[in-house]
């Protein structure tokens, strides 16, 4: 007596196989696997296709735990002295840390702000515009003005002209600086060659400000092109005069003594700490612009008095003051004619710097449109 069948058994009959029905329903299955899994794939590349469409998602910012500020012991460096001294600073950065360094002229602090040793630093216009041009607008970009004026060439009081200054021995405070270029620059339209080696119709040697004023005193220094309070304190204390206020060079009197930079890769990982920076910018150059004159000097020369070992001179630091007007403006029409001075100079290239500036965040915080001059955004 037969078993009942099994449901899931396949019955063999004389003369037939069991392979091909097996076959067939494994093709069927195959078949229907395959339309499953192409409708996947397709259902898959659509998606992929759709989110291609899609911005990707902007990178995650959050505030530094520290913004490492550069700085001069200059004047022209007015809001970091009162933005680090009255706490403006600290103040607007909340949590985040600041830490702080004291440089003698631009390049040094350019150096320091590439090898990421600081993030942001004060400083003169031609090193940040020779970071960047070397680096193919990678390196930096110019936030805010700080200072405009301020800059003289002081010479001994037998130099009367430009002539007298054949054979003769200048200063900088450095090589590539905003001063050296604007001296080689001046120079050059008096028909004087100058090279970077200190060679030329008229020696220029790159020298620490400090420095400067003792071989000046010493008698063997001629002049220097100085940014204050040194200008002020060779007139005053080694008896130099002025042969060349540089505000005469320019339009209205007005150009750039001290930006605002800071280091592009770290503005866009931080733009909130970026942000808190300049807030505290322009609250130091508004204290600036209104506080009295000796609310100004006390303030400025306690800062100097840390970093410089001793404060200026009454006389010194009021004829300073005189020389300088403080801005956030960066006045960014004059920087074609600062990088041609560069070249001129031999310390840059040719090249194209639009892009330079990124004025939007000092737009924000004071409300007020501050011009790139075509060469980035505001």
């Amino acid at each position: 007596m037969s078993s009942p069948q099994d449901n899931s058994s396949t019955r063999i009959v004389a003369g037939e196989t069991a392979s091909k029905p097996k076959r067939r329903r494994t093709v069927e299955i195959a078949l229907a696997v395959g339309l499953v899994l192409l409708i996947g794939a397709g259902a898959a590349v659509a998606s992929a296709v759709s989110n291609s469409n899609q911005a990707a998602p902007a990178p995650a910012t959050t505030p530094a735990a520290e913004l490492k500020l550069g700085y001069f012991s200059n004047v022209t460096h007015g809001p970091a002295l009162v933005g680090t001294s009255k706490g403006i600073f600290a103040k607007e950065l909340g949590e985040t840390k600041l830490s702080t360094q004291v440089f003698n002229a631009g390049p040094a602090a350019i150096e320091a702000l590439n090898a990421g040793a600081i993030d942001a630093t004060y400083i003169g216009p031609n090193p940040a515009i020779n970071s960047y041009v070397k680096s193919n607008g990678e390196s930096i970009s110019i936030i805010a003005g700080a200072a405009s004026g301020g800059a003289q060439l002081v010479v001994k009081p037998e130099i009367t002209s430009a002539a007298d200054l054949k054979g003769k021995v200048l200063s900088t405070p450095q090589l590539g600086g905003t001063q050296d270029v604007a001296l080689r620059a001046w120079l050059g339209h008096q028909g004087f060659k100058t090279n970077t080696d200190g060679s030329g119709d008229v020696n220029i040697n790159p020298t620490e400000n400090a420095q400067s004023l003792k071989l000046f005193q010493d008698g063997k220094l001629d002049g220097a092109w100085l940014p204050e309070p040194w200008a002020s304190r060779l007139v005053l204390e080694a008896g130099a005069k002025v042969l060349v206020d540089e505000k005469d060079l320019w339009e209205n009197g007005d150009f750039t003594t001290t930006i605002l930079i800071v280091n592009k890769k770290f503005a866009a990982e931080h733009p909130e700490t970026v942000k808190a920076l300049l807030k505290g910018h322009v609250e130091s150059v508004n204290w600036l612009n209104n506080a009295s004159a000796q609310e100004k000097a006390t303030t400025i020369n306690a800062v100097l008095k840390d970093t410089a070992g001793k404060p200026l001179p009454a006389n010194v630091i009021e004829r300073a003051l005189q020389n300088i007007k403080f801005t956030t403006d960066p006045l960014a029409g004059t920087y074609k004619k600062l990088l041609q001075d560069g070249v001129d100079a031999g310390t840059t290239k040719t090249a194209d710097i639009n892009g330079i500036f990124d004025l939007r965040t000092l737009n924000e915080v004071e409300g007020k449109k501050t011009s790139a001059g075509g060469l980035g955004q505001e």
